[in-house]
């Protein structure tokens, strides 16, 4: 898969840094998953999500943590979750490594 995009296109794009601070479990999903409070700061607010993370990340240790997500997709209903928000990260045979900042940023900036 190669298919080109525009600078245009990745300008629309808005991915931003947000700190977890809420964690669910989320047994109506198809896959295990969790339900994820995400604190994108003042002007974006706090966003829903749902992950699967789960082979990875236990709850407790994703309070707190920084993730990169991309926030203008259209709201997505997932089993009966409204999702906000797609967090970003790395897969690998189904497992996903969360996409953080190096060092804790603001909540709310702007990734480009």
């Amino acid at each position: 898969m190669n298919d080109e995009i525009s600078w245009n296109d990745f300008t629309k794009i808005n991915m931003r840094v947000g700190t977890i601070i809420a964690v669910f479990d989320f047994p109506k999903a198809r896959n295990h998953s969790y339900k994820l409070h995400v604190d994108f700061g003042s002007d974006l607010g706090v966003k829903k999500t749902s992950a699967q993370i789960t082979k990875k990340y236990e709850k407790e240790e994703l309070i707190g943590l920084q993730v990169v997500a991309v926030v203008n997709f259209p709201k997505k209903q997932i089993a009966n979750f409204m999702s906000e928000c797609f967090i970003l990260g790395a897969v690998e045979d189904k497992t996903v490594v969360l996409v953080q900042p190096q060092m804790k940023v603001p909540n709310g900036l702007k990734i480009s």
